[in-house]
């Protein structure tokens, strides 16, 4: 990680941890952290150079997630979905990134890749509806990139294109309210017969396969599926580092003072031990897989099928690994550790949410990697 991200990814970490209780509670970050991520640079991180941005690196940016999941996971999710947004604008063509950062590299960008709206083409672009839930960060958005099924030519199966509007153009439904990730303010977008001039649309095709118009950047030239479960897990490795370093003084203590051994009233040192070490081995684990999968991403058009599908698997077993460890510190934090005026309820709350997301599940990572693999020459 540059030390530019890693400093501000500190000051953001900061500034997130002193609103992190308030976002829980209004279900959605305050103004003042959502300024601080942008002005860190996430917003710009893989913005093409020729528009103001850094079109910087994997691995940096998901260090810095990391850095701020350990104290707000609401407020890292919410900085890798500006990132994230801000790689996929780049694959506009020329015009339309033009636009989109007209005033400067820093738009924040949100969006959603679920199939839900409709578009007819129209003279000079396509004429858009459609509903998105589950849009984090919307209430701060200038853009919005969302996908939707258009006519297929000769009356074939529809084709999805991927199509970019104006804050402007879409209205925000206040639908967001999840038992975890309460803070993302992920609430649903909905556009009624939008204009979107061609130059602010391009095919979902190109997308996942990582072939952008305009920009020769590495980081536009990965497939996505190299890269999307990276984004959505190192918020949530930040997020268990810091259950773990909220939990860790109170399992040393009682490490010091426990019975030695079972038998008597109350657990034993040898739990407390166990589930330190065992737990933090799993969250270390999980940060080692997800090193590995951003220095595969970082090799750009390099990165092959079956590289890309065994990000996807790492990023799912991270997960997995992430979710266990938290719960196990959570189980074992006792009944004060579970008081709702702590921290770790909220952090075992987001780190089971985030699990949830349809881009980190196993089983189709699982399904992906063993048809690559089934390809290999024998």
């Amino acid at each position: 990680m540059s030390p530019g991200l890693a400093a501000a990814a500190v000051t953001v970490a900061r500034v997130a941890a002193a609103g992190a209780t308030g976002a829980d509670e209004t279900r959605r970050l305050a103004p003042d952290v959502v300024k601080s991520l942008v002005e860190a640079g996430f917003a710009r991180h893989f913005v093409p150079t020729g528009y103001g941005g850094t079109a910087g690196a994997f691995g940096e940016l998901a260090g810095a997630l990391a850095t701020v999941g350990e104290e707000c996971a609401a407020a890292s999710w919410s900085a890798s979905i500006a990132a994230s947004l801000g790689r996929m604008a780049g694959f506009l063509p020329a015009e339309g990134c033009a636009e989109v950062w007209q005033e400067g590299p820093d738009a924040l960008i949100v969006g959603s890749l679920a199939p839900l709206g409709r578009a007819a083409p129209a003279p000079g672009g396509w004429r858009l509806s459609g509903s998105w839930p589950s849009i984090s960060v919307v209430d701060f958005s200038d853009w919005a990139l969302v996908r939707a099924a258009v006519p297929a030519p000769g009356g074939g199966r529809p084709a999805l294109r991927c199509f970019v509007i104006p804050r402007s153009s879409y209205r925000i439904e206040d639908t967001w309210f999840n038992v975890g990730m309460r803070g993302t303010g992920s609430n649903t977008l909905v556009a009624e017969d939008v204009l979107v001039p061609e130059r602010r649309t391009f095919a979902d095709t190109d997308l996942f396969a990582g072939r952008p118009l305009p920009s020769t950047a590495s980081c536009h030239a990965v497939p996505l599926s190299a890269v999307n479960g990276l984004f959505f897990a190192a918020p949530v490795l930040g997020a268990a580092r810091g259950a773990l370093a909220h939990w860790s003084a109170y399992a040393t203590e009682k490490i010091r003072t426990a019975p030695a051994a079972t038998g008597g009233p109350g657990l034993s040192r040898t739990h407390y031990a166990g589930a330190l070490a065992r737990s933090a081995g799993e969250i270390d684990a999980a940060s080692l897989l997800l090193e590995r999968a951003a220095e595969v991403a970082d090799r750009g058009a390099e990165v092959t099928s079956l590289e890309a599908a065994r990000n996807t698997r790492d990023a799912s077993l991270a997960m997995e690994l992430l979710v266990a460890g938290v719960n196990r510190i959570f189980g074992a934090a006792g009944t004060g550790g579970h008081a709702v005026t702590g921290p770790l309820q909220r952090f075992w709350r987001d780190v089971n949410a985030a699990s949830s997301h349809v881009g980190l599940q196993f089983e189709p990572a699982a399904h992906a990697y063993a048809a690559q693999l089934a390809q290999r020459p024998a």
